[in-house]
């Protein structure tokens, strides 16, 4: 096994338990963290990858992801929500201003990035 098979699945390892938690906790983002480690078992253990694509509950926002760049519309008002959160909790932290607006500015930037992804 090369090293960088091993990191994939080393990566991987870590990536799905906690994504498996964001499914069920609210302001972690549970999808994305799947799709990753998906990501990086596909380059190290395809049999994983294989058994998260086939997952009943987690394999089709995996494969809506793969083949429409999709991104269901729960986990985008969910995701909004909590970059909207982060927002506020930077506004209310005594940190320099240029901080605070660059960090705003790129959470914004996620967001609408985010707000443009197909639903289906």
């Amino acid at each position: 096994m090369t090293a960088l098979r091993l990191t994939f699945g080393l990566a991987g390892a870590v990536l799905l338990p906690i994504g498996m938690a964001g499914v069920v906790l609210p302001l972690l983002p549970g999808t994305p963290l799947l799709i990753l480690s998906a990501f990086c078992f596909a380059r190290s253990f395809p049999g994983l990858e294989r058994k998260l694509v086939d997952h009943a509950q987690i394999g089709p926002p995996i494969r809506a992801w793969r083949q429409r760049g999709a991104i269901p519309r729960p986990a985008k008002a969910l995701a909004c929500v909590a970059l909207s959160v982060s927002i506020l909790a930077i506004a209310v932290t005594p940190s320099p201003q240029p901080l605070k607006a660059a960090l705003t500015a790129g959470l914004m930037l996620v967001m609408a990035w985010l707000l443009t992804r197909p639903e289906r």
